[in-house]
């Protein structure tokens, strides 16, 4: 090839380039305009809404309070009980939800007959919305109609309206709903064990234990690992299932941050309290994704 045709050959390569890309940024404007509309523009002036206090009154201008209102509303003996609801809500079941999945998962695992109806069975959960879970769980624990009070359990007051039991109720409601979700990411990481490590630990005289803890676990801490990153953010997003069973009671012993926020907007008409409380939610779901990849990554096992 010649010097010409090289330098011909460069130009049509790199005019060739220039098309891709603009028919790729073309492509992606029908995208970028539906983020813009209804994930950029919120918000940005989510943040500008924080800055501007509502006024008692209906009809009068909204107030700019500044950093104040931000510090108001963080400070708020309401924020830290919202707070540490979402939190120990999370702890309830995201751990749970994980083992369970996982106990699930290694049951369906088995070589046997018939299992399939049981994956089907397992994996069903998935398909159902939080409307449907939370309306079973609260008619099973409904003190007239529910599951208790045929078994003779009539708890006084009853679970949901108990400050004790009603946030561990929703807890078993959300676990129960997320189950297949986490069923399925753990059987689809037991598929990926390798089998012939599992063959040499067993040849070395390893028991069933050995091998579940010392391969399949640290094979499977991938998924482990996304799941409980998953898991934690739908935990601090928890809305529906609140709504549906204690609207936040009783004694504001369920009002996580989402409820908190909501009720703020659409009960209490103050959208610069709920815009800060958004953003506080936004910054502590970020913080705590950050601090998982940052200290749970370590213990992950990337298979090579």
């Amino acid at each position: 090839m010649t010097a010409d045709e090289e330098t011909g050959a460069r130009v049509t390569n790199r005019r060739s380039r220039r098309r891709e890309v603009r028919l790729a940024y073309l492509l992606l404007v029908p995208a970028l305009i539906i983020f813009a509309v209804f994930v950029f523009f919120p918000f940005i002036k989510n943040f500008q809404l924080a800055f501007y206090s509502t006024p008692p009154f209906p009809g009068l201008p909204n107030r700019y309070a500044g950093f104040s209102q931000i510090t108001s509303v963080l400070g708020s003996s309401d924020f830290r009980n919202s707070l540490t609801v979402t939190v120990f809500f999370a702890v309830l079941t995201v751990p749970a939800g994980i083992f369970l999945g996982l106990l699930l998962a290694v049951l369906a695992n088995q070589k046997l007959r018939g299992m399939a109806i049981y994956r089907t069975i397992f994996s069903s959960t998935i398909a159902t919305s939080v409307a449907v879970a939370s309306v079973v769980f609260g008619t099973l624990m409904s003190p007239q109609v529910g599951l208790l009070p045929w078994l003779g359990i009539n708890p006084n007051p009853a679970i949901l309206n108990n400050p004790t039991l009603a946030l561990p109720a929703v807890a078993i409601t959300t676990i129960w709903q997320n189950l297949g979700l986490s069923f399925i990411l753990m059987s689809a990481g037991l598929q990926s064990v390798p089998e012939d490590i599992l063959e040499a630990a067993k040849v070395d005289g390893a028991g069933t234990w050995t091998c579940f803890w010392r391969v399949t676990v640290p094979s499977l801490s991938p998924t482990i690992f996304f799941a409980a990153v998953v898991g934690s953010i739908f935990a601090f997003q928890t809305f529906g299932q609140i709504d549906l069973l204690t609207q936040g009671g009783p004694e504001n012993k369920t009002n996580v941050l989402t409820y908190f926020i909501v009720t703020q907007l659409h009960v209490h008409q103050n959208p610069g309290y709920a815009a800060v409380l958004s953003i506080a939610l936004f910054l502590i779901t970020l913080v705590l994704t950050l601090l998982q990849l940052r200290f749970l990554e370590r213990r992950v096992h990337y298979a090579r």
